[in-house]
């Protein structure tokens, strides 16, 4: 059956409608409130390698790979991406009218008398068919309400994309940071044990010295002090190492296979973690165009915005159309037959007089929220910039204190070596060799923990530089009339 004049009109005109504009201020990205360069001088454009290509060491990438596959909190962020995709397409979908097909049947039992039809009181039936389609109540988008809400609605799935990217560029950060913080933890356990083997054997000498007489009973005392403090020590750190391993396979979201514990625990010391190339620093604008965070935090901006259109179209006339076209009959045999044919169509326009300034208020709303937004923006640049700064700091600072350190344990090793052999030959108390023993063992556990910030200053600077994400950016993607990402 072909559609009768009025709806093949009514088609046309809502699709010349749907290409309308709307209400939406025009979008302007706030400029920066931070310096055209990293403090300490000026670099040139940085393109940042992917992480498997900075994260080298294979025990590290099989990590992440695991996390990747299987942290929760990754998975949290992909469904809320996936339902954020879903209430665009719900709101989008408003744009188009909704066309129901349907059928009705009505019999009605009647008796001749009520209606003064005949002098008999015998029942007569009442029949009515019809069949057909119809749009029930579809609002024309006349002044870009509905297709401000769907932009908004676009905009904020495209900033839970991009929280769900920066949420494995933490995680991946976070998965280094980890893997690094339990080999630190493993050194200084292994460390540790050294030292109490060493003062345990030093105890067993005092112990023998004191039996013939030739050290005091406050040397025996020291000695026996220094080894309960390094079994002390060592619990403490074996509680550490046992932490660290729970809060890695937490990151890591499944348990660790035999083969990867394995390859972990061959890792003795931070020197045998495969080293970080070095990362350029770019401008800042390069980390504001590729940060995950702060491109949705723009995309968030970017959504309020919407929202002051859609709120700017409340203040004009709503038109409701409700249309149906189809074929109507009170003999269902005659339902399909020529002249059956039936429409109507009833359009509604409702024209806001009076609301006590709810829609002024909305409007005001939409404006604040705008506001703040860009507040917030601002804030997730500068904090960006700082901890990109911080790191570029310590890049350098960290590396210097590192060869102190190094020369520092050098120097406390001989001071040590030379106490514990005059201790032995009579020259000095035990309480010199004791003060140079602690030293040394100070000093190792510093280096430690110096080599293990450096690592992760490298881990911090990459992860605040964007990397770990993608090196270069993709143009954003536009939604399409249809729902659909182009």
């Amino acid at each position: 059956m072909r559609p009768t004049r009025p709806l093949a009109s009514l088609a046309a005109g809502l699709a010349l409608l749907l290409s309308g504009c709307t209400m939406i201020p025009a979008w302007h990205r706030p400029a920066p409130a931070i310096a055209t360069a990293w403090p300490g001088g000026n670099e040139t454009t940085a393109t940042l390698p992917d992480w498997q290509h900075f994260y080298r060491d294979p025990v590290m990438q099989r990590l992440i790979a695991l996390a990747l596959a299987n942290n929760q909190d990754l998975r949290i962020a992909q469904h809320q991406v996936e339902a954020a995709s879903a209430q665009f397409d719900i709101e989008n979908a408003s744009l188009f009218p909704t066309l129901n097909g349907g059928a009705m049947a009505n019999v009605q039992k009647e008796y001749a008398r009520i209606w003064s039809l005949s002098q008999t009181n015998g029942p007569f039936y009442m029949r009515q068919y019809a069949v057909g389609f119809g749009v029930s109540a579809y609002e024309v988008d006349l002044w870009g309400r509905i297709r401000s809400a769907s932009q908004a609605a676009f905009d904020r799935y495209m900033a839970d994309a991009l929280n769900r990217e920066n949420m494995q560029l933490s995680l991946i950060a976070s998965v280094a940071s980890g893997m690094l913080t339990w080999v630190a933890d493993n050194q200084a356990v292994l460390v540790t044990q050294q030292v109490l083997d060493s003062r345990q054997r030093t105890y067993d000498l005092v112990r023998q010295a004191n039996q013939t007489g030739t050290v005091t009973a406050l040397d025996m005392a020291q000695a026996e002090s220094a080894l309960h403090d390094a079994e002390t020590s060592l619990q403490i750190y074996t509680r550490q190492r046992a932490q660290a391993l729970d809060q890695l396979t937490l990151l890591v979201g499944t348990p660790l296979d035999d083969a990867t514990m394995r390859a972990l625990h061959g890792i003795t010391s931070l020197d045998s973690v495969t080293g970080f190339p070095d990362v350029p620093a770019g401008l800042p604008s390069d980390m504001i165009a590729r940060r995950p965070d702060i491109l949705s935090a723009e995309d968030v901006l970017r959504a309020a915005n919407d929202d002051i259109g859609a709120a700017r179209a409340e203040f004009f006339p709503k038109i409701q159309i409700t249309a149906a076209n189809g074929t109507a009959s009170n003999n269902i045999t005659r339902l399909f037959q020529s002249g059956m044919g039936a429409w109507n169509v009833a359009p509604q326009i409702t024209v806001p007089l009076f609301d006590a300034g709810r829609l002024t208020a909305q409007l005001r709303v939409a404006k604040a929220r705008r506001k703040e937004e860009i507040a917030r923006y601002e804030k997730t640049i500068q904090t960006a910039f700082r901890e990109v700064a911080d790191a570029l700091a310590g890049r350098d600072t960290y590396l210097k204190q590192l060869h102190a350190q190094d020369a520092l344990i050098a120097s406390n090793d001989r001071q040590y070596h030379l106490a514990i052999t005059r201790f032995q030959a009579g020259y000095d108390p035990y309480l010199t060799t004791l003060v140079a023993q602690r030293d040394l063992y100070t000093a190792r556990l510093g280096g430690i923990t110096t080599q293990l910030q450096t690592l992760a200053n490298s881990v911090t600077l990459y992860k605040a530089l964007g990397g770990g994400w993608t090196s270069t950016v993709p143009p954003r993607p536009t939604a399409s009339p249809g729902g659909h990402i182009l």
